[in-house]
């Protein structure tokens, strides 16, 4: 304890750093571990040992009991059965004990014995079958009778799955079309199966419920597709007949009211394994029948709706990318699904699941491109008017599944749906109906969510012209929208698309489905029913959907946040999540409302039935005016997707802040004008074809100054700071467009459209018409205001839209009115002797075109006559003036870009090129106009002037304001838009006789009046007349 003295007592201090005896410890764990692993390994490898040996002496065991039993057997009753008699099948036998015992499917020897008890069997008179089991006494042998014959009834569906392959290898048939001796055998027992099946046995559900228990669907699935492989040869066999027979046995047994067969897994069931073979009906058409049985299908397909809802991997492994099962159990499903529901018995809550299944199969198929020729029945010739969200899938179904799939989905099987999902619902928006309220938005929900998927899916030409006009779908789902609109309550319906549940606003799913089975309605209808007689709809109710569809696009495009969906749809067996379908179904209503708005704001325009003030929006602000100019934002995409929300005037604001940033951005750059055109006023037109076709288009969008020569060649007196530039632009545009140079025609109301046959007259007319396409774009571009009245349906192509029906009256009201006899003809349309061809009349020259291949033998019926009618529309609107609008929209596009005139329609466009018709607005023109030399707005001289113009006529106000400014019509947005203002200048120093002699004179590039302060009104009116009536070109400048 005390320190004693001793030096050798210290404590040594290792300076190796780590004790070793820490080394080893860990050294010594790792042992340890390393042979506790080595232990356990070992034990395992012993148990394993024990367990295959154990194994192994009981296979062998088992293989000598069953050899052992089975030479027992053949002493009683023969390697072949010959001793088999009735007494063998009775419960006091031991003939199906030993045979069940010791039965080896791969033993041939087996295999033979198994065949000769089911020919036996199938000897047997089917009365007497239950008595050949029991031995008379089935009611005290019942238990051992029935597990006797399940068990049977197991080992020949295993039999036969097992040695399916023969199938394969033997092809099924001899040389002579005979059934080898292979598949004969594989028959009868399914022979027997069926037999042993028969619904009047006592023993049949217990039956067919072991068989479900061991996976006998799964086998049947294993047999069917090594068929398949050859079934141009089994399709008439005896083999597949015997296995339609089985199946047709077991399946319907299933569900029935009494039957007590044990629930099994859904990846076994019939619908798993059966319905997703392809072409499954083809192979079984007497399976086909028995499944179409209403309650038979009924049960099937709600057993289909749990499922999906519930099960993940419900669907076996595809058999291909182009045969995906999930696709062929739709082909199946729907291609039974008429039948089912043409049956009297047919009831609302199948029809429910029917659409429900149908629905969520749909969603994961890519889209289907069918031409007509490859469906069975063809619809309304129809323009692609919608886009699918799947255009960009690399996924393709097989062409016969797709054929399967959109032949299934026809007027006969919308017809059926619609009719059984609406029946009894009110179509004149009474809710006294037989059907209750939750009935009814079951309903709604059921149709909306098929269709929706089916238009994303289908080709919509095959269907729309079926939706339209020969099922209540419009009527019904407009008094459904518009009870939810009147009672401000769309929520209920949101909770009946499984898809979307709690999430997607009620009113998305019918807007999706009625606006483009509208729209398609509005292409066929004509004016007198849409004007007159208010068909479909009533002008009224038109207006309330003007309503709706503001305020849906308002909500889609500004209130609701929303990101641009994945448009492209893989397929799966479990359909996307619900943000993406909620996004999917925004973006597709954003779309389809928007055509719709626009196609009824394009009926408006022809005839007005609502003021222009409904197709505004409320939130349309400066702010919202400020933001649309720029891209990427939600303002720019509301004016590019419903333009119509926002107010004409407001959009000419846009698209005048468009042009000019763009000029800022793509103007030219040079201090000195680089083209100077000198135009001769006789020859304006060929000067400037000349000049100007040779510009770029960084020419063009530059500045052209021009100077004119008069008839004696001399250059006319000013200089171009603009003005002469207007006056030319004016003038070209008046000889180029009139009608006598034969490169346009006059409709009945004088407006321009392109002559069909220009060609006959210009060998270069398709050159003509770029340069009068860039004319035009030109004018445009400067803001330059031209008197061009064009027909609308040539604007139409400057928007590259195509013209239907309705707008035809605009250049050919007589055909129009034929057309429109034959549409609502009520006697044989045949009679008439019309076939498919058209006469084309050109300066004397008679032509004759077939509107079909084949047409001038195709004769017009009542049942093509919609076709034959839209395509002679088709025909005079957009094929025969295709070439000259082509190449006229290529020379406009060269300035004037497609996004910035889709804000408009025809109409407005008119407006955009000329201005208003209205008379010049004098008092507007006062109210901006400024004063110089000495002029104020209360001089007498200025007094005088606005009391002259406004005497004027509105001929001569227009020359007034030619004078003025280069242009006969004003700014669209008035007065206070013209860049520089109007400007009154005094033109003389002193009110001298030889000062007031002078006649005003303009600066036109300043919008300058020149006035002498003349002493008296009648003077000035003299004066002031003969300036603008003299046509002296710039020589008064």
């Amino acid at each position: 304890m005390f320190f004693s003295g001793d030096p050798s007592a210290r404590k040594r201090v290792a300076l190796g750093g780590r004790s070793s005896k820490e080394r080893d410890r860990q050294k010594l764990v790792e042992q340890t571990r390393l042979e506790r692993e080595k232990r356990s390994y070992l034990r395992k490898q012993t148990f394993s040992a024990i367990k295959i040996q154990k194994c192994f002496r009981g296979s062998k065991d088992m293989h000598a009991a069953r050899t052992k039993v089975r030479e027992e057997f053949y002493q009683l009753y023969g390697r072949k059965c010959e001793n088999l008699n009735r007494h063998s099948f009775g419960p006091d036998s031991t003939f199906l004990r030993h045979l069940l015992f010791f039965f080896d499917a791969r033993n041939a020897g087996d295999l033979s014995i198994l065949v000769e008890v089911s020919r036996f069997v199938r000897q047997c008179p089917q009365g007497e079958m239950v008595s050949l089991f029991s031995g008379g006494d089935y009611g005290g042998s019942r238990a051992l009778v029935d597990y006797r014959v399940k068990k049977l009834a197991l080992t020949c569906v295993q039999a036969v799955h097992k040695n399916r392959y023969v199938l394969r290898n033997q092809i099924a048939f001899s040389l002579d079309g005979s059934l080898d001796e292979s598949c004969k055998h594989l028959t009868l027992l399914l022979e027997v199966v069926a037999t042993l099946m028969d619904a009047r046995h006592p023993w049949v559900c217990k039956t067919v419920g072991h068989l479900l228990e061991n996976k006998a669907f799964p086998m049947f699935r294993d047999t069917i597709l090594v068929g398949l492989e050859r079934r141009k040869s089994l399709m008439d066999s005896r083999f597949v007949l015997a296995l339609e027979n089985a199946l047709c046995c077991m399946t319907p047994h299933i569900g029935r009211p009494l039957c007590h067969c044990p629930a099994i897994e859904p990846q076994e069931s019939f619908i798993s394994q059966l319905l997703t073979i392809p072409f499954l009906w083809q192979l079984f058409p007497h399976l086909k029948e028995v499944f179409a049985m209403q309650g038979l299908s009924q049960y099937y397909i709600h057993q289909m709706t749990l499922c999906l809802r519930t099960e993940d991997n419900l669907l076996p492994k595809d058999l291909s990318d182009e045969l995906p099962g999930y696709a062929c159990l739709l082909g199946n499903l729907l291609e039974t699904a008429g039948v089912a529901l043409s049956k009297p018995e047919g009831t609302f809550e199948m029809a429910v699941d029917l659409a429900a299944v149908s629905t969520s199969l749909l969603e994961a198929l890519p889209a289907i491109k069918l031409t007509t020729s490859e469906t069975k029945d063809s619809s309304v010739l129809m323009e692609d008017d919608e886009t699918s969200d799947n255009d960009s899938t690399n996924t393709f179904l097989s062409r016969d599944l797709e054929i399967q799939i959109s032949n299934s989905i026809d007027s006969r099987f919308l017809l059926q749906l619609t009719n059984v999902l609406f029946r009894g619902l009110s179509q004149s928006g009474d809710t006294n109906s037989n059907r209750t309220a939750e009935e009814e938005v079951a309903a709604i929900g059921a149709v909306c969510s098929f269709l929706h998927a089916a238009f994303n899916t289908l080709p919509l030409e095959r269907i729309m012209t079926v939706l339209a006009y020969r099922t209540e779908l419009v009527p019904v789902l407009w008094n459904f929208m518009k009870r939810c609109h009147e009672s401000e309550n769309w929520a209920s319906l949101s909770q009946v698309p499984e898809q979307l549940r709690g999430e997607a606003p009620g009113w998305l799913l019918p807007l999706a489905v009625f606006c483009p089975i509208y729209k398609h309605m509005l292409m066929i209808v004509d004016n007198e029913e849409f004007y007159e007689q208010e068909k479909p709809l009533s002008l009224k109710d038109i207006r309330c959907l003007i309503v709706i569809l503001k305020q849906a696009l308002w909500q889609l495009l500004w209130v609701i946040p929303m990101t641009a969906p994945n448009q492209s749809k893989l397929p799966a067996k479990v359909p996307p999540v619900n943000k993406s379908r909620l996004e999917s179904l925004q973006q597709r209503v954003s779309v389809v409302a928007s055509e719709l708005l626009t196609q009824l704001h394009d009926w408006n325009s022809r005839r007005q039935f609502a003021p222009s003030s409904d197709f505004h929006a409320d939130g349309v602000n400066e702010f919202f005016i400020s933001q649309a100019t720029f891209e990427n934002t939600k303002a720019h995409d509301i004016l590019r997707k419903a333009p119509f929300l926002v107010p004409f005037t407001s959009r000419v604001k846009i698209f005048a802040s468009q042009l000019t940033a763009f000029r800022q951005r793509h103007g030219s750059q040079a201090v000195f004008t680089r083209n100077r055109f000198r135009i001769h006023r006789d020859r304006i037109l060929e000067d400037a074809y000349n000049q100007m076709s040779t510009l770029s288009e960084d020419d063009l969008r530059g500045l052209i100054r021009v100077s004119f020569v008069n008839e004696f060649g001399v250059e006319e007196a000013g200089i171009d700071g603009g003005g002469i530039f207007k006056d030319f632009m004016e003038n070209i545009t008046r000889a180029a467009f009139d009608i006598q140079y034969g490169l346009f025609k006059e409709t009945s109301d004088h407006l321009l459209y392109p002559n069909p046959g220009s060609g006959l007259i210009h060998s270069q007319h398709l050159q003509f018409f770029h340069f009068l396409g860039t004319l035009l774009a030109k004018a445009m571009y400067e803001g330059i205001l031209v008197d061009i009245p064009f027909a609308a349906f040539f604007l139409s192509k400057l928007k590259q839209k195509y013209n239907y029906l309705n707008d035809l009256p605009s250049l050919d009201p007589e055909l129009y009115r034929h057309l429109i006899f034959l549409k609502h003809y009520k006697g044989n349309l045949a009679d008439l002797e019309l076939y498919f061809v058209i006469v084309n009349n050109e300066y004397g020259e008679q032509t004759e075109e077939e509107l079909l291949p084949g047409g001038k033998s195709l004769r017009v019926t009542n049942e093509n006559v919609i076709t034959f009618i839209h395509l002679v529309a088709n025909h005079r609107l957009n094929f025969q003036i295709r070439q000259q609008s082509l190449h006229f929209l290529r020379g406009f596009q060269q300035l004037i870009q497609k996004e910035w005139i889709d804000m408009f329609n025809e109409h407005e466009l008119q407006l955009l090129i000329s201005g208003s018709l209205d008379c010049l607005d004098v008092d507007d023109l006062r109210s901006h106009t400024n004063y110089a030399g000495g002029y104020h707005s209360e001089h007498y001289v200025i007094e005088i002037f606005w009391e002259v113009l406004k005497g004027f006529s509105p001929e001569n106000q227009k020359k007034f304001l030619k004078f003025v400014t280069g242009c006969s019509r004003g700014p669209l947005l008035g007065f206070k838009n013209l860049e520089p203002s109007f400007c009154i200048q005094r033109a003389a120093g002193s009110a001298t006789d030889e000062a007031l002699d002078r006649l005003p004179t303009s600066a036109t590039c300043m919008n300058l009046l020149k006035l002498p302060p003349y002493r008296s009104k009648e003077q000035l009116e003299t004066k002031l007349m003969y300036a603008i009536t003299a046509d002296a070109g710039f020589d008064l400048s």
